[in-house]
């Protein structure tokens, strides 16, 4: 019997590592190259597969009622590697799914590392892969070296398409004064293990807000290189300086929104606006800025955020930083099985594809290992379903785009990608009170609509695959 050949997984990153464990638990060999180990890049900070360079968190785990949720739960349905150790690595955070990121990258990288038909070559790949690679995922990340890059720009034709994408600070617990701070969910929002405070929380007035965010928009910035100067920023991780340069009350209504929380060092007292830490490892020694992604100086850093009350000691573990992210123009490149048009051979994945965020990166792994390894073992597995968050995803990044639009743009999973509930299906009264719902309770009730029709389909979905030979 002829040797399988393998399939080429360019990156371990979220998408690269399920992309492989995909392929692999279908009985197809895979060889991933990671660049890391003889290699750096400018975020990550260390060579574990898999490695978080942003924030620990991998948003809402509630698949009843937000979309991200949904997809982590679809996930898991397909045994994936992300999200169900992102599970046995988890620290609180609420509703959010969060987790200790060194145990969880040593954890992805010991299970890719065991795998019999899984094959780890530390090298970076500078060009287009070999024509004797006939099957090839390229997963390289927003951080995509810049000869592999260019040399997709040059076969492609596109031009660069790139937004900066910036990394919160992590401050040391131990440094934070507790007699100004306090522990508290938002709005006391039991987490998955019933913990309602999840959250370190730092109060400011009205002056100490204002003088906060002179600062920052007066302090000193990272400068870019000449070709960087007009890439745009990626909406939904602006650096912290930049909302507040659009507006004296754009922070008050984003990261440092001041509702749902009330300071037990002086509860009568309404704060003006409120900077939350996140927990960012397992023994809780660590904490993650939300929302604080900056392209600060290092200096003026640590001057600022320690203008926050209960911060004025803070020492970090990792301040603040800014990279450029790279991603190609997938509705015209890719095709839904996220082929490259012109080179079927090469499939992309992760956020180079146009998707946003951890979670999303390592869904596109997910299809692309899974239609690889179909590919290979002579069969064909259809696309998931739009109503799904998978299909949902893929649908946008290979044709869901506005016809005409100028730019494509990164997206995070989100409801609106997803066709509207048969309206059959949408609950139309308050099943306790039988009072018909409106507003704020009707849009509610379509959105779990959505989330249990997308778990529906999906299992549909896996279903069709379960004859696919390994």
């Amino acid at each position: 019997m002829t040797e399988m050949k393998p399939i080429h997984i360019i990156g371990g990153g979220m998408a690269g590592s399920e992309a492989a464990w995909q392929a692999a638990n279908m009985g197809v060999p895979v060889i991933i190259h990671e660049m890391r180990g003889p290699h750096t890049t400018e975020a990550h900070q260390t060579d574990q597969l898999a490695e978080l360079v942003c924030s620990n968190s991998f948003r809402s785990d509630d698949h009843t009622m937000n979309a991200v949720g949904v997809l982590h739960e679809e996930m898991r349905k397909a045994n994936g590697i992300i999200i169900p150790t992102a599970d046995k690595h988890q620290v609180p955070a609420g509703s959010a799914l969060a987790v200790d990121r060194e145990g969880f990258a040593e954890a992805v990288t010991a299970k890719l590392e065991a795998h019999p038909l899984i094959t780890i070559v530390r090298e970076q790949i500078t060009d287009l892969p070999p024509e004797d690679w006939d099957s090839v995922i390229i997963a390289t990340g927003p951080l995509t070296a810049i000869p592999l890059a260019e040399a997709i720009r040059k076969h492609t034709g596109e031009d660069d398409l790139a937004f900066f994408d910036a990394i919160a600070p992590i401050v040391y617990l131990d440094s934070i004064d507790m007699d100004k701070a306090w522990r508290q969910s938002r709005y006391d929002k039991p987490g998955p293990h019933g913990e309602t405070n999840a959250y370190i929380n730092c109060a400011m007035d009205e002056a100490q807000y204002n003088a906060f965010l002179d600062a920052l928009i007066e302090g000193e910035k990272t400068e870019f290189k000449d070709w960087e100067k007009d890439t745009p920023y990626f909406e939904a991780c602006l650096p912290i300086e930049v909302m507040a340069e659009r507006g004296r009350e754009t922070l008050r209504f984003g990261p440092m929104k001041p509702v749902g929380l009330t300071n037990p060092h002086n509860p009568d007292v309404k704060a003006h606006a409120i900077v939350q830490l996140r927990q960012d490892n397992a023994l809780g020694t660590l904490w993650n800025m939300v929302g604080f992604q900056t392209k600060l100086k290092y200096g003026a850093q640590t001057d600022i955020f320690r203008m926050i009350p209960g911060l004025e000691n803070a020492q970090f573990a990792r301040l603040g930083g800014i990279h450029r992210n790279t991603f190609i123009n997938s509705p015209k490149l890719l095709d839904n099985r996220l082929r490259l048009k012109s080179l079927p051979r090469i499939r992309f994945a992760g956020q180079i594809t146009g998707v946003e965020g951890y979670v999303e990166s390592a869904a596109m792994g997910l299809l692309a290992g899974r239609f690889a390894a179909a590919e290979r073992l002579g069969c064909d597995i259809p696309v998931p379903p739009e109503s799904t968050a998978l299909g949902a995803l893929i649908k946008h990044i290979t044709g869901g785009h506005l016809e005409g639009k100028a730019t494509f743009q990164p997206m995070n999973v989100n409801f609106g990608l997803f066709p509207p509930p048969n309206p059959d299906e949408v609950a139309k009264t308050d099943p306790e009170t039988g009072k018909r719902l409106r507003g704020k309770d009707k849009g509610r009730a379509k959105k779990r609509a959505q989330a249990a029709r997308a778990l529906r389909d999906v299992d549909a979905w896996l279903k069709t695959q379960e004859t696919v030979p390994a």
